[in-house]
């Protein structure tokens, strides 16, 4: 029989930091609006309202000793002992993130050298063949870098990658727009190998699309709502809710249906959804349209894992965090087992999407 090269997915790790921030936490932030008129709502009224909407209760914090590439580090070294392979065989080492290595008294973008170098030389890896670099493509980052990955492994180029998922939005999130209690900090890694097989395993099929002519500015980086913040010239996270939530609904159903189409595999079969954890409700909602667009009237109880009534959205990190807790039995009521369908999806800034059929092998 003939057998083809995969991209099997072999060792996984996170990293949570321990910080725990609440919404009650919120009731002494000074919120605006975006015209820079004071918020006329009390802030027990905005963090219930935000609970209902997003369905996030808390989220977690890196502390000050800590930097992004810290906790790509972490995350990276459990997933090379998970998958107990030689770090100095990795190929490549790609590091998902948007904003590199912010400190907490200085919110300026830190990317030089890039990430990827940087946890490089945490790890210790000598092999000057094993090739760091980063890649910035809003919350969808880690699942591109993924993707990335599979065509080099496909190409025969690579055997081992290591890509990470890591980020720290909590230093770059306004205290005075309503948005900052979105925002989380933490990373995921894998470890991708190519394996032989006679029969299709890994990642089965992949689906990317950008949407930059009328929505590049969905989310942007912009000047506190506070108009007298101390620091005039410091940006922050910024985001059209409304419009964003109405694009995710209408584009990622659509572009998870053309992956899954693609890889010729019939949801009823789908065992989990892995999609980005940015808003509890927006997921639920893509979800349902999803399966409606199969003539699905109601998606199969427990097919969606969600970490951000808890975790918050801690943008590429995501993903890789959430999957990794369910491999490790730390996800109550999920687990993933040999020969089971998942797909991956995310959505952010750009704006992109993206999705992975991949099978478990």
């Amino acid at each position: 029989m003939n057998t083809s090269i995969y991209s099997v997915i072999t060792g996984t790790g996170s990293y949570i930091p321990s910080k725990r921030i609440r919404n009650e936490d919120f009731h002494k932030n000074v919120f605006f609006e975006s015209n820079g008129e004071r918020l006329n709502k009390p802030n027990e009224e905005v963090t219930s309202k935000f609970l209902e909407i997003t369905t996030i209760a808390e989220r977690r914090y890196i502390t000050d000793d800590m930097t992004t590439s810290d906790l790509a580090f972490l995350a990276a070294e459990e997933a090379i002992k998970s998958a107990g392979i030689d770090k100095e065989e990795l190929d490549y080492v790609i590091v998902a993130n948007n904003f590199g290595d912010t400190k907490p008294d200085n919110r300026a973008s830190d990317n030089v050298p890039a990430m990827a170098s940087k946890v490089k030389h945490k790890l210790q890896i000598k092999n000057p063949e094993t090739i760091a670099y980063d890649i910035t493509f809003g919350c969808p980052g880690w699942l591109q870098a993924v993707i990335q990955a599979d065509y080099y492994i496909k190409s025969g180029d690579a055997k081992r990658i290591l890509v990470i998922g890591a980020e720290v939005l909590s230093r770059i999130s306004d205290p005075h727009d309503r948005d900052c209690m979105l925002y989380a900090d933490g990373a995921g890694a894998v470890i991708l190998e190519a394996k032989e097989s006679t029969t299709p395993i890994g990642i089965l099929a992949h689906k990317t699309r950008s949407d930059t002519f009328t929505h590049a500015e969905l989310l942007h980086m912009g000047k506190s709502y506070d108009p007298d913040f101390e620091n005039k010239n410091d940006l922050f996270l910024k985001m059209n809710g409304r419009r964003l939530y109405q694009y995710a609904l209408e584009t990622v159903p659509l572009s998870i249906k053309a992956c899954l189409d693609s890889s010729k595999i019939a949801i009823e079969d789908v065992k989990k959804v892995l999609i980005h954890q940015a808003n509890g409700k927006m997921d639920d909602a893509i979800l349902k349209r999803l399966y409606a667009l199969y003539n699905i009237a109601e998606a199969p109880e427990n097919v969606m894992p969600m970490t951000i009534a808890s975790l918050g959205n801690s943008s590429v990190a995501t993903l890789p965090t959430l999957y990794d807790l369910i491999l490790k039995n730390n996800l109550n009521n999920h687990e993933i087992n040999q020969g089971d369908i998942l797909i991956f999806a995310s959505v952010g800034a750009g704006m992109n999407i993206n999705a992975v059929i991949y099978k478990m092998a």
